[in-house]
């Protein structure tokens, strides 16, 4: 029996753990997971988050293990889904719902899965509260070392499916939070000056966190929500910030699964790759136009497409959230999407924008050093605008802070400076000062290294092979050196994220799940090119 090793319980643990079950191969599996429940993860535990915020995925999108999250929804009791504000007689399958809800349809799918692992002849063991401290690859497979364990065990395959990393909290003043999931959720913020960094869903978030704390949303039959403030809680004043001042879509309507491109084809781009780098990012935005201008031929007209280029595209798609500003253009679109929802109608360019970031990511290791930065400021803002469009109950919800006068969006520029005192952090931009009694840094994962790595000798070991992000195969494992080829499975987000801008959410660790699922049955079969950081 093959022996496998799962770091991490969360959605790529579980979609690992799943695919390896569709093989219909017993193996010994052992689960290591450093929270108290394995199977929740991070961005879906009570712990990292609140009631007050929604995941930003539905049930029609999610891949079902042996069930729908919808079907699992209505198996629950009425009066538990009532505490997180869930009506069982309205659930439908677009519904964008809480976080802590999620997580817990992923703790139920896990506990199912070991359980039908069992019934299968697997051998299944599970380590809660249980952190892998170290990995090495050697000749005769990987030998790992985690809490409690005074030697390390060894296994045929490792599985790096650690999920997201944020910074250590106990490293900054607890005026300053480098992320709303380092210590925000059980501190206590007095009503004070709140500076946000992100304006996605992200920093939103973050401004939920906070103001619960003083005060309450109350939702009327119309569905206008309104926002309470409590008493003694009148110096609360909270800002979102970020280079441009844009606030995201609302979550727009649109057919699932994805209907295919009728130009952009998985053929057109790999045709556009054989030609060389010389020129690719044009070539494939020409292709684009030609997509945009089938699907929406009057959008395409409005904004002059045929006059733009993959540089100017960006300042055309956010030219009217800059001309009317934030709340303004919230209102409007607000309206507009909910109006879509209603109609079911899909508003084509939209649509035809949000399949395009896939089939186009798969240029970005092919890219030269010049297209690389053109298209991370200019195509890749636009699908990352485009993708991250965010539930409508959590614009509401913005809208009436705003009302309130407890919230407002400042505009950095690209030329801002911060700094981090004990007590405070300062802004300087366009200008001006801005000083916060409160900080949370909530602009999301950044790209990480080899240099990043949790595990000391696996990181001195792709280190002396030179890697300075870990070069991986189809199916995920580490290529180089020699020793770790086949044996690790890399599945760990942060460290995909250089030719893969774009990877994130629970599809894609379903796909990560699968493809590492093959690695236990044969090798991988092309290498993906390591690039140079790609985010700022």
């Amino acid at each position: 029996m093959k022996k496998i090793a799962i770091i991490g319980a969360g959605p790529t643990g579980i979609y690992t753990l799943f695919s390896l079950l569709n093989q219909k191969i017993p193996l010994s599996v052992v689960i290591y997971e450093q929270a108290n429940e394995a199977g929740v993860g991070m961005p879906y535990s009570d712990e990292d988050n609140s009631r007050m915020m929604l995941a930003n995925i539905a049930s029609i999108e999610i891949p079902p293990i042996f069930q729908t999250y919808l079907d699992w929804l209505r198996e629950q009791d009425e009066a538990h889904l009532a505490r997180y504000g869930v009506d069982k007689s309205t659930l439908h399958d677009r519904q964008f719902l809480p976080r802590i809800l999620l997580g817990e349809y992923y703790r139920d799918r896990f506990l199912a899965l070991v359980k039908r692992a069992k019934e299968q002849g697997f051998d299944v063991r599970v380590h809660e509260s249980c952190e892998v401290n170290d990995i090495e690859a050697t000749p005769d497979g990987v030998r790992l070392w985690a809490d409690g364990m005074p030697v390390p065990e060894q296994f045929d395959l490792a599985v790096v499916a650690t999920g997201h990393v944020w910074p250590e909290e106990d490293s900054t003043p607890r005026s300053f939070f480098p992320s709303p999931w380092s210590g925000l959720m059980d501190a206590t913020i007095p009503p004070c000056r709140v500076g946000i960094m992100g304006t996605s869903l992200s920093g939103l978030d973050a401004a939920m966190a906070v103001v619960i704390q003083h005060g309450h949303f109350q939702e009327a039959d119309d569905g206008h929500i309104q926002f309470n403030l409590d008493e003694g809680s009148e110096a609360l004043n909270i800002v979102l910030m970020s280079r441009s001042g844009i606030l995201p879509e609302a979550d727009f309507y649109c057919p699932l699964p994805y209907e295919p491109l009728t130009i952009v084809t998985e053929q057109a781009i790999a045709s556009e790759i054989e030609k060389g780098s010389e020129g690719l990012l044009d070539r494939v935005f020409g292709l684009m136009v030609q997509e945009l201008e089938r699907a929406d031929p009057q959008w395409c007209q409005d904004i002059q497409l045929a006059t733009l280029d993959a540089d100017s595209l960006r300042d055309a798609w956010f030219a009217d959230r800059l001309k009317h500003g934030p709340f303004h253009w919230a209102v409007a679109n607000l309206n507009e999407v909910e109006r879509n929802k209603r109609d079911k109608r899909t508003v084509p360019w939209r649509y035809t924008v949000l399949r395009l970031h896939e089939a186009v990511q798969e240029i970005v290791p092919h890219l030269d050093e010049r297209d690389r930065e053109r298209f991370k400021h200019g195509l890749a803002r636009i699908f990352i605008d485009n993708y991250a469009a965010i539930p409508s109950q959590s614009i509401r919800r913005l809208l009436a802070l705003r009302e309130a006068g407890i919230i407002s969006i400042l505009t950095l520029g690209n030329d801002y400076d911060m700094e981090i005192k004990a007590d405070k952090t300062v802004i300087y931009a366009q200008g001006e000062t801005e000083t916060f009694d409160v900080f949370i840094d909530a602009r999301g994962q950044k790209p990480l290294k080899t240099k990043d790595l949790p595990f000391p000798t696996l990181r001195r070991q792709l280190q002396a092979n030179g890697d300075d992000i870990p070069d991986v195969g189809d199916d995920y494992t580490l290529l180089q050196p020699d020793t770790l080829r086949g044996r690790i499975a890399f599945g760990a987000l942060p460290w995909l994220m250089h030719d893969r801008p774009f990877v994130q959410g629970l599809v894609v660790c379903a796909e990560i799940g699968e493809a590492i699922a093959k690695a236990c049955s044969q090798p991988a079969s092309k290498a993906r090119r390591r690039l140079p950081y790609l985010a700022d």
